[in-house]
């Protein structure tokens, strides 16, 4: 069975007083409990913010249990890339490509696909690029001042190791890496050739004959870390709700959070962090930059060989992470409906396309199957601030690295949301652009 949550119980607890900046506010309802909206809970609360959680299923519930768990900001490149927009005409007819957009009547999805067209340019990527350099300079710091201040969960120091069938296939990733340096951002790597690429890959099979080591990453088991994030912003005096947000409305004096069903929440401020369902309530606030599902699948597989840290199989865009004494396996864009059921075939296409690039693998013993919506713009740049309404704030957007870059988002929303001044690493990511 395909799973989408990851389930966690917390009890409401009694907000205790803390400090507090001058001026700011006092109170805060964050929408969503993803790794997002639960840093910018924490955030707020070293800023002395009383903090109320509203989620509508459970921690973690989105794209933050399964994903491939790499924090890695050396590899946060922008998804529209030229070479992605051909590489995604030719995969349209093809059910078992790696990006796949099913062929419906949904113009919602269509006017998001041409949008993205239009920025699949180097000028659109580039700007991308300069726009999350801030974000993924301080992505790691970030993390190292939540699990020094309470927060139970660990991240390893590895480096990701992509292989290649050739050296000229590697030559692809080599050159947005030379992009990403042009652009302000250089990444150190090394390049392997077949016998140094099996030391950092036991587990490459003969096809693969070269690789590409980018140093200075991490990985973490991202649902243990935005669970234990989630305990820690309880231990400090926050309620979460597993209610279902379907309108907030804005006054003078604050924000109400009107749920589905059961009692209101009333706060200063709001925070949307719902990830791929960003755009239901943010489009009302003046948000026109859409969010749409890029739902990614992974699995967990037995392996017969230790693997020593994360691998990348970019020419089938497969990420593979070590994982509870196995490998989990992540891959495929699929544009669908956020709450749409998981395809099957979809996970076949991802083991299909991997199987002959890995030995050691069992293959057939797959367990942990899930399937989670990625939340995407059509710029490559996250939705991070004020909207229209006042009181109310957005976070997401991130594409295929909110985990990496969840924890420097929540800091920086938090500094503007107590100061009344939108830090300058936040302005290209302004939700009204």
């Amino acid at each position: 069975m395909l799973a989408s949550t990851a389930a966690l119980v917390l009890v409401e607890v009694v907000v205790v007083d803390v400090e507090r900046i001058d001026g700011g506010p006092r109170s805060a309802v964050v929408v969503g409990a993803g790794i997002v909206g639960l840093s910018t809970a924490w955030f707020l609360q070293e800023r002395g913010v009383e903090v109320t959680v509203v989620d509508r299923t459970s921690i973690a519930a989105g794209a933050s249990w399964g994903n491939a768990g790499w924090i890695a900001p050396g590899l946060a490149i922008p998804l529209n890339e030229p070479s992605v927009l051909r590489y995604g005409l030719r995969s349209l007819l093809r059910p078992d490509a790696p990006l796949h957009v099913p062929l419906t009547a949904d113009p919602g999805l269509w006017s998001f696909l041409a949008r993205f067209a239009v920025n699949c340019r180097w000028s659109s990527w580039t700007r991308a690029v300069a726009a999350n350099l801030p974000l993924n300079q301080e992505a790691v710091e970030a993390f190292d001042v939540l699990t020094a201040n309470g927060v139970d969960a660990t991240a390893v120091d590895a480096p990701i190791t992509a292989a290649f069938g050739t050296r000229r296939q590697a030559e692809g990733l080599l050159r947005e890496l030379r992009r990403m340096s042009d652009a302000g951002q250089p990444v150190d790597h090394v390049e392997l050739d077949a016998d140094r690429l099996r030391e950092h890959v036991p587990l490459a099979s003969s096809t693969l004959t070269a690789g590409v080591r980018v140093d200075g990453q991490r990985y973490t088991d991202p649902g243990a870390f935005v669970r234990a994030l989630a305990r820690a912003v309880v231990s400090r005096g926050a309620t979460v709700r597993l209610v279902e947000a379907v309108d907030i409305s804005s006054h003078a004096t604050g924000v109400t959070v009107h749920p589905r069903s059961g009692r209101a929440v009333t706060a200063d401020v709001a925070v949307v962090a719902t990830g791929a369902w960003l755009s239901r309530l943010a489009r009302r606030w003046g948000v026109r930059v859409p969010v749409r599902a890029g739902r990614g699948y992974s699995f967990t597989v037995p392996v017969e060989r230790p693997v020593p840290g994360p691998v990348y199989l970019p020419d089938v865009r497969v990420a593979c992470t070590p994982y509870q004494d196995g490998l989990r396996v992540a891959g495929t864009m699929e544009f669908r409906d956020p709450d749409a059921p998981g395809v099957h075939a979809r996970l076949e296409a991802i083991t299909a396309s991997a199987r002959p690039l890995l030995d050691g693998v069992r293959w057939d013993e797959r367990r942990d199957v899930w399937v989670g919506p990625r939340p995407v713009t059509p710029d490559g740049r996250a939705l991070i601030g004020a909207v229209r309404a006042p009181h109310v704030y957005v976070a997401g957007g991130h594409g295929m690295w909110g985990l990496a870059q969840g924890p420097v988002t929540g800091r920086l929303l938090a500094e503007q949301i107590t100061t009344g001044k939108q830090p300058d690493a936040l302005r290209a990511f302004d939700p009204l652009r």
